[in-house]
């Protein structure tokens, strides 16, 4: 068989569900839908949380992270697919479809960690309040944000390198609606075992680790839950925990699902499906559960909009 890559910088055909025209209708628009929240809910939170001096905590310095980089991953993806649904071709350049691998990847990988870091914050919060400030303090709060993105980068181009190297012996279609890791493997015409090896190491990493280190920390917070007396001090723990909880649940359950099953184990349609609900929903319902679960957001946003009635009447 000849392996020559010489097509490698020609244009990419994002399939989708192109077979399914109806149902592609059906699914572009809500994924527009899905997008318009994702950037409002998540640029409220950012915008509440640099506004309002008492969300200027550990927890909201971290909870701003993760809603910019839901907001960049979701742009990476979107725009581009919703240009391919809606326009009368499918096709994404070599260059457009690079970036969009890079930066899902960069991003995703980058927000198993924050996820991860979020929870020893919970866990220094509930486990040790009367340390917190001093355990929590700016600079490792920055240097542990700074990791995870540094970690994200990391993988991203370890990961690109090695799967743009493989061949594809002119296959320009990518079975999928943007350009994914799976569908970009399974696009080639040889089988690599340094990818799969590779790809399993960093899901160790990215993943297990991350999950094993959140499980652990909500295992030292269950134990001081049961030892709290105080009924307010106890909602208040389980509607922080619980956002997170919730959103560590979707997140990490489709991403470990998809990623660290063999990759010829995943029937098509049910890995679009997963991709859709992790790049698309998640990063949309992740704002809606720490706004409506919480209410410290809530009481911000309704003093910052006092501020402003107040500001717009004097």
């Amino acid at each position: 068989m000849d392996t020559n890559n010489g097509s490698s910088t020609t244009d990419f055909i994002l399939l989708g569900f192109s077979d399914r025209p109806q149902l592609e209708r059906i699914i572009s628009g809500l994924v527009f839908i899905f997008y318009i929240v994702t950037l409002v809910g998540n640029t409220t939170i950012i915008l509440v949380s640099y506004l309002d001096a008492q969300l200027h905590t550990p927890m909201y310095f971290f909870l701003s992270n993760l809603s910019f980089l839901d907001l960049c991953y979701a742009t990476s993806i979107v725009p581009q697919m919703l240009v391919n649904l809606w326009g009368p071709t499918r096709s994404i350049t070599y260059g457009g479809c690079v970036l969009q691998f890079f930066f899902a990847l960069d991003l995703g990988s980058a927000e198993c960690l924050l996820l991860a870091v979020m929870a020893y914050d919970r866990y220094a919060a509930v486990c040790q309040p009367l340390h917190y400030t001093v355990i929590m303090h700016p600079q490792l709060c920055q240097k542990m944000v700074l990791t995870a993105w540094l970690g994200g980068l990391g993988s991203a181009l370890t990961v690109c390198s090695l799967t743009l190297k493989l061949p594809r012996c002119g296959h320009p279609e990518v079975d999928n609606f943007f350009c994914e890791m799976p569908a970009l493997i399974k696009m080639a015409c040889v089988y690599s075992k340094v990818i799969e090896i590779t790809v399993f190491a960093l899901g160790v990493v990215f993943l297990l680790a991350p999950i094993s280190l959140i499980l652990i920390s909500y295992g030292f917070i269950t134990q001081a839950v049961v030892r709290i007396k105080s009924e307010a001090r106890w909602r208040k723990v389980l509607n922080t925990c619980g956002s997170h909880l919730t959103v560590v649940t979707l997140f990490y359950g489709t991403i470990i699902y998809m990623y660290m099953k063999p990759q010829n184990s995943t029937s098509q349609d049910e890995g679009k499906f997963l991709s859709l609900f992790y790049t698309i929903i998640t990063p949309t319902l992740n704002p809606l559960i720490y706004t409506l679960r919480n209410k410290d957001v809530k009481s911000a946003v309704k003093r910052i909009m006092c501020v402003e009635k107040w500001s717009a009447k004097s």
